[in-house]
């Protein structure tokens, strides 16, 4: 039977992991490696710390299956697995929803396709696992970056939406299902759910309160690289600068940034609200967090697996809107509790912020990210939503 998974892409693989101390997978990996030499099809990738679950879930399908009088309809269309990467740490709702990702595929094809789930950043930034993704190194990653596919960025306009219908119905829209479509042509990766990648985004700094849009110029204001975010602060006065977002910590910390924007879940599960004195609530800005699989081995695989595949992630991308929003409200809490300063402005000073970011509309349709009729388009949806 024939081996999957070439050594090399073993190789890069746990040379990233080992370069983030995550030695204690290796003994999975010669388990993985044991799966697939028994003539398992899909890539054979070490198992992560979040993927012991994934395979006890898979036997205990596998198990019900043989319990239920052996009667497998998937036992002909061979075993794959799935290695997925994203940068959430543990208890985050894209960590918590991968993970009933997994154990759902698990049980939908009795074991017959593992997904193993890296969480935490073990496989890099997102932009080095949205790298490996295109490169088939491995097969999926979840998260907002858009290095390759920019025209995800025109969901991104600041002040675009204000509450979680308006979200939703712009992420399961024609337009979206659209700009999706576009990046397996571009990039050769199939975008297979689009959900919410932490709820709405606030500000936060070191320096002082965050009032009015002149309140930012002069601060030197985190960004991971995404247009959107580089012209909406500078369109305010602030400067930016790049930084890693499992970097971004210490770069608060040691003064690289004097602010960041980012949602309460996420601020809460990475503690920056222990570096950073003053938050503005906002909610200038959500993300779309498109999981993103390698064309070539999504379409390898049989058309009933693919079929599961979606539909599990489908409800993986429900599970996660949910939980963002269940879990927003206290994730604040824990800052104002900490003894951070939060500022909600008024309506009136929302405004300012609103008319202050017109720009990056225009700048949007200049740089080729949109056009003014899919503004509209949008704009529309909204509206109705």
């Amino acid at each position: 039977m024939r081996q999957n998974g070439a050594p090399e892409t073993r190789r890069k693989i746990m040379k990233k992991i080992s370069r983030r101390n995550f030695l204690k997978v290796s003994g999975a990996m010669a388990a993985a490696g044991a799966l697939a030499a028994c003539g398992g099809s899909g890539a054979s990738t070490p198992a992560a710390s979040g993927a012991s679950s994934t395979s006890t879930a898979a036997s205990a399908a596998s198990t019900a299956a043989s319990a239920a009088g052996g009667d497998d309809k998937f036992a002909s269309l061979g075993n794959f697995t799935m290695t997925v990467g994203h940068a959430q740490p543990e208890g985050n709702p894209r960590f918590v929803s991968m993970e009933k990702f997994a154990e759902d595929v698990a049980a939908a094809t009795n074991g017959h396709v593992k997904i193993e789930v890296y969480g935490n950043g073990q496989l890099g930034t997102e932009k080095e696992m949205l790298e490996q993704v295109v490169a088939g190194t491995v097969q999926g990653m979840r998260g907002g970056q858009f290095d390759f596919s920019p025209r995800l960025l025109m969901f991104t306009l600041p002040f675009l939406t204000n509450t979680r219908a308006q979200v939703t119905a712009l992420l399961q829209s024609e337009l979206a299902q659209k700009v999706c479509a576009e990046a397996e042509g571009e990039t050769g990766t199939v975008i297979i759910n689009l959900c919410d990648a932490g709820g709405y985004r606030q500000f936060s700094n070191s320096k002082h309160a965050i009032k009015a849009p002149a309140d930012l110029k002069g601060l030197k204001m985190r960004t991971n690289g995404m247009k959107t975010i580089d012209m909406t602060f500078q369109a305010m006065g602030a400067t930016t600068t790049t930084i890693p977002y499992s970097d971004l910590y210490m770069g608060l910390k040691t003064g690289v940034a004097d602010g960041q924007e980012n949602p309460w879940v996420n601020v809460e599960g990475m503690k920056f609200y222990e570096v950073q004195k003053y938050f503005t609530e906002v909610n200038y800005q959500f993300h779309p967090d498109p999981f993103y699989v390698n064309a070539a081995w999504w379409n390898s695989l049989p058309e009933e697996y693919r079929d599961i595949i979606t539909e599990c992630a489908t409800k993986m991308g429900e599970y996660n809107d949910e939980l963002i929003d269940q879990n927003s409200s206290a994730a604040k809490q824990t800052i104002v509790d900490y003894g951070c300063e939060v500022y909600e402005p008024s309506a009136d000073e929302l405004k300012a912020f609103q008319a202050a970011v017109q720009s990056v509309y225009d700048q949007c349709v200049t740089e080729g990210i949109c056009t003014a009729d899919e503004i509209k388009e949008m704009q529309d949806i909204v509206a109705k939503a």
